[in-house]
């Protein structure tokens, strides 16, 4: 599998992922985390323009989309209920989405960003059990609430290597 930065040619696949993402957690009880039509256009375009979106691709075709920085992420200056581990520099993982063709794609772009940055901070709805899963089954650990720009909460996690 090859991981690379996304390119303004690859914008169709990703919404075309991103939708699949969408219907997937659905229906997996997770019908709050990304209303219709998030992430938007312009913001996976603004990903894209930045530097920051990565696709993962295997035998030739997109399979999945994440996005990964490094740098301070404004939704976790506030944490509730715990703490971070450490106020080290920390790379992100967001909006990670798959077409759930390639068993392990989640853990494959985690570990890959762990290759990037060793300190990683990631976080989650509550009813996304299934990101809350591949987030523990990587090594984070759950840390305490966040908000996000919209005022809902997630879980938070991070991972030291």
């Amino acid at each position: 599998m090859e991981i690379r930065r996304a390119t303004p040619e690859d914008q169709g696949v990703i919404m075309e992922i991103y939708e699949i993402g969408r219907q997937f957690m659905r229906s997996t009880g997770n019908e709050k985390q990304w209303g219709d039509g998030y992430p938007s256009w312009e913001l996976v375009r603004a990903d894209i323009e930045e530097g920051v979106s990565y696709v993962a691709v295997e035998d030739g075709e997109i399979e999945a989309v994440f996005l990964f920085r490094v740098g301070d992420d404004p939704t976790y200056q506030v944490i509730e209920d715990g703490g971070w581990p450490n106020d080290e520099p920390y790379g992100v993982i967001h909006r990670i989405a798959s077409r759930g063709r390639v068993k392990g794609i989640g853990s494959a772009c985690i570990q890959w960003c762990l290759r990037q940055w060793p300190n990683l901070r990631g976080d989650t709805h509550e009813d996304n059990h299934v990101m809350q899963h591949v987030l523990e089954k990587n090594g984070f650990v759950r840390c305490g609430r966040i908000y996000v720009e919209d005022g809902s909460p997630r879980i938070a996690y991070q991972r030291v290597k």
